[in-house]
């Protein structure tokens, strides 16, 4: 009796990490897309140059795990299918075992992306996240034989139903954008001041002498200490945002386009540029023209793609160079739109929901 008890709470636990952690990640599936690409990265040059292949179909394959994760959380708390769930269970969190593991270990990856952008775990920490998991599930898979399977209509539709769900809202977060964006550029955030420390940043200096070390809040006149490491005291309080800037040959933009009204249309690649929304793009930049209103071109590509960009749609505006993930982190969409207004983001828009220039008007009222 008790044995059962402690494998239902067991179950229960599993299946809730599963469920949340997978709920999180289909919540923005192509975040999920963009770290499997870093360790596909990684994987082809550190250990077959064949994972560079499997960077072409990243999107779909990060589909297929959360939807995957979140009906395996759904069925192994329900009981159905639940020796093959187990297996399956185990198989997944090897796997993230070893990619956990080889984020910490090597230093590669430093966000394995487990809680997508909600919750930022250290490598370490979510290693040791995956090893308690992989004890508990192992301890399914012990007593596998001992867990009573639920064969029931109603657990068999509702694994269905999870799973089908997973796969509907996967599809609707790439088709627009995350429900909820976690992200440091969320809408009514002020890029200025989040590139600003919410606190006076504070360090210790470890310094050596005679072979013993001391810790020192301010760096010591006394030249006999030998400096071993400075440390920051307080890292909750660093930037949210320490990375944002946008240049051209001409120079720094930065503090331009965080100052005034401005829309953004923001290009992460443009090979991999979708053409589908580029004439109501279109619409959007000739009804600015002469506003209060800037809209500019910020791209992570060459300034002779983004020159071929503004001719080839006969857009009137400048073009800004900016960082590839710095793009990809601000909006989940290839072209996307966001809305400025002194630095404070004011909305941001699929380049399949492109808004009408009415309704973009308002956005600034």
């Amino acid at each position: 009796m008790l044995r059962t008890v402690i494998l239902n709470i067991i179950r229960f636990v599993v299946g809730g990490l599963f469920i949340f952690s997978g709920l999180i990640k289909v919540n923005d599936p192509v975040g999920t897309a963009i770290k499997l690409e870093e360790y596909f990265d990684v994987f082809s040059s550190d250990i077959a140059f064949f994972f560079e292949y499997f960077k072409a179909i990243s999107l779909p394959l990060a589909v297929f795990l959360v939807v995957v994760e979140v009906a395996l959380g759904v069925m192994v708390i329900l009981g159905w299918k639940i020796r093959t769930v187990i297996y399956l269970l185990l198989a997944m969190i090897v796997f993230f075992t070893f990619l956990t593991f080889y984020s910490a270990y090597f230093d590669k990856v430093t966000d394995c992306g487990c809680f997508g952008d909600a919750i930022k775990l250290t490598p370490w920490e979510s290693f040791y996240k995956d090893i308690v998991l992989l004890v508990l599930i192992l301890i399914l898979f012990y007593f596998r034989h001992q867990i009573r399977e639920n064969s029931s209509r109603w657990a068999m539709w509702g694994s269905l139903l999870a799973f089908s769900l997973a796969i509907v809202l996967s599809v609707a977060a790439i088709r627009n954008l995350p429900f909820i964006d976690f992200r440091a550029y969320k809408k009514g955030v002020n890029i200025q001041e989040a590139m600003q420390p919410s606190a006076p940043l504070q360090y210790s200096y470890l310094m050596e002498k005679d072979d013993e070390v001391f810790v020192f809040d301010q760096y010591p006149a006394d030249d006999s200490y030998e400096f071993v490491e400075m440390r920051l005291n307080n890292p909750e309080s660093l930037p949210k945002i320490s990375d944002f800037s946008v240049w051209n040959e001409e120079g720094d933009f930065t503090d331009e386009v965080l100052s005034g009204k401005k829309i953004l249309i923001l290009i992460s690649n443009v090979e991999k540029m979708s053409h589908k929304s580029l004439d109501k793009i279109g619409n959007l930049e000739r009804a600015f023209r002469g506003t209060d209103v800037e809209v500019k071109l910020v791209g992570a590509s060459s300034d002779d793609e983004l020159k071929r960009v503004l001719l080839e749609n006969g857009w009137d505006i400048s073009y800004y160079l900016a960082d590839a993930t710095v793009v990809k982190t601000i909006i989940r969409s290839n072209p996307g739109l966001v809305f400025l207004q002194d630095g404070t983001v004011k909305a941001k828009f699929h380049h399949l929901n492109t808004p009408e220039p009415d309704r973009a008007k308002k956005i600034f009222e």
